[in-house]
């Protein structure tokens, strides 16, 4: 029984470390994102409005992933064990 209860909590945690990768992604995206956005400003000063609204409108998207990869991870640590073992328990 110490071995199934340990075995879900370990996969849990792997399952929680596993989806906070995708918050590599956000990161990079946001950085390609307003690396572009510089160069179009130094490019075209007059449109520095309408590229940073743009800019920031992208970067609120793109941090939504990693915020999604945030509340799954916190549900793989402090909700989902929970749900296995009681399962476990009731199976037994």
């Amino acid at each position: 029984m110490e071995i199934a209860i340990a075995i879900i909590l370990g996969c849990c945690a792997l399952g929680a470390g596993t989806a906070m990768i995708a918050g590599i992604g956000p990161g990079i995206g946001e950085g390609n994102a307003v690396a572009a956005a510089c160069e179009a400003i130094a490019r075209q000063p007059e449109q520095k409005g309408s590229v940073t609204t743009t800019m920031l409108m992208g970067c609120a998207i793109a941090e939504t992933t990693g915020l999604y990869a945030l509340v799954i991870a916190i549900l793989l640590l402090f909700v989902a064990p929970n749900i296995f073992i009681n399962i476990l328990l009731s199976a037994i």
